[in-house]
């Protein structure tokens, strides 16, 4: 019997590590090049036209390996926010302060009104990736676990709610910092400028997003052994009694109190002096201890749930340290930005609906090595803005083909950090992961080229 096609998709370790020695292989077939930099705002961006060659700097197989502890410095932040959400939903998770308020809320519903929910908390997870950030939203993940769980889902489709509404939103934001912000400013446009469109083309692919939930779930409800998620490990995360016999003890009352002030903490931080990672990180460690101390939990038992949800996300932060290798690779190479050199050749000479499509797919690319929006910005934007002028394409439309590119193929992109964290505390396999978002992802890539194109015929500004 032959093998299905998703059979076939190789872990992304092994995924990232070809990445690595292909991209390292480049730096001999690729010549070294750099665009000229200039500060503006406190950022490096390039100057269009600047591109010169240099001296090969081809990397060999030890300085390949160097760059491995390179990456996992430039991933230390992306990291240790992972591992501080670990600690700190596992200390909810043994008090089962989680399980018990899901559950009593369930009771309080009388368990109806699965679907409404999923959509609705699409959305909230879509709201949230507009609002507050990505990675800043990882200590929320295994919340959808329980909730659709408890619903009758599976894992699968808790990491299509909480995860696909987050990066559909964060990708597709009309007020996304790190691509359209700074987009913007290197264009010299009003700042989030043409949210209109965007709102429409964000909230069209969040609706795609939920109805492809709801979908899931139907299918799964009605024949569970069509589930992707069926056999995964849902230990600490699955109601263990029935909803009747739910309901808040008072240190639960206060566990979870703790853990919303937390939040809310984070996001007086986010909106007031601009938090990044590490301040939210710090954020999740005073949670923690302040839960640990409150937790009525002896210290070993703390120790011990601290050790095992290290444990746990120990795969996703190696993972995490790989993809930011990929990074270091190119710029030791001074390869980076001769791949965004190439890519603007290449569509100089498509037509106009062509080279706003084919500026998409060129950034896609790119994503897979600068994963990075606001990094990808700073170094095609300079670049894109000029060239789509001349292709007869508005500064308005390049950054949304450029926005398109990089924010959809989030979906699916193994060396996105954030993604992979965050699938791993959903506790989804990568190619289970797969399976299910790629129908989803040409969905709302259809959407997205469909709002680009309507961009171009009106001439968006």
């Amino acid at each position: 019997m032959k093998s299905p096609w998703y059979a076939k998709i190789p872990h992304p370790l092994i995924m990232l590590f070809g990445i690595i020695v292909a991209v390292t292989v480049m730096t001999y077939l690729l010549p070294a090049g750099t665009y000229e930099r200039m500060e503006v705002a406190g950022r490096m961006r390039v100057v269009p036209g600047s591109f010169t060659t240099v001296e090969q700097r081809p990397l060999g197989l030890l300085q390949m390996f160097r760059a491995f502890p390179e990456g996992y410095k430039v991933a230390s932040p992306v990291i240790f926010i992972c591992l501080a959400s670990a600690l700190m939903f596992v200390l909810l998770e043994r008090t089962r302060t989680i399980e018990n308020a899901v559950g009593s809320l369930l009771k309080q519903m009388g368990g109806n009104g699965a679907e409404l929910i999923i959509v609705l908390l699409t959305f909230v997870y879509g709201v949230l990736g507009i609002m507050v950030g990505y990675e800043n939203n990882i200590a929320t993940i295994p919340i959808a676990a329980v909730v659709i769980l408890a619903l009758g889902g599976d894992l699968v489709l808790a990491a299509g709610v909480s995860v696909g509404g987050m990066t559909v939103a964060f990708g597709l934001s009309p007020v996304n910092p790190y691509t359209v912000g700074v987009g913007h400013n290197i264009a010299e446009l009003t700042l989030f400028s043409g949210w209109e469109l965007r709102s429409v083309l964000c909230g069209g692919a969040l609706l795609l997003t939920a109805f492809y939930n709801v979908r899931y779930f139907r299918r799964i409800s009605a024949t569970p052994e069509k589930a992707i998620g069926r056999g995964l490990d849902t230990e600490g995360l699955a109601l263990s009694q029935p909803l009747e016999d739910y309901r808040m003890s008072g240190r639960n009352w206060l566990l979870f109190s703790i853990f919303l002030l937390g939040l809310a903490w984070v996001l007086y931080g986010v909106f007031t002096y601009g938090w990044f990672i590490n301040d939210i990180s710090a954020v999740f460690l005073v949670v923690t201890v302040v839960l640990a101390l409150c937790s009525g939990l002896k210290s070993r038992e703390i120790a011990n749930a601290g050790m095992q949800s290290i444990a746990q996300m120990a795969p996703a932060t190696f993972i995490i340290g790989l993809a930011a290798t990929v990074k270091v690779i190119l710029e030791q190479g001074m390869i980076q930005d001769t791949i965004c050199y190439g890519l603007a050749q290449s569509l100089s000479g498509l037509p106009t609906l062509l080279s706003a499509v084919g500026m998409s797919i060129g950034q896609s690319f790119l994503n897979l090595l600068i994963p990075s929006g606001s990094g990808q910005a700073l170094a095609t934007i300079p670049v894109m803005i000029p060239l789509g002028e001349l292709l007869g394409l508005t500064r308005q439309t390049s950054i949304l083909a450029f926005q398109i590119g990089d924010g959809v193929t989030n979906l699916f992109n193994p060396s996105l950090g954030g993604l992979v964290a965050m699938l791993s505390l959903c506790r989804v396999p990568f190619d289970r992961w797969l399976r299910f978002i790629l129908p989803l992802t040409g969905l709302i890539l259809v959407w997205a080229w469909i709002g680009l194109i309507v961009a171009v015929l009106i001439g968006w500004s």
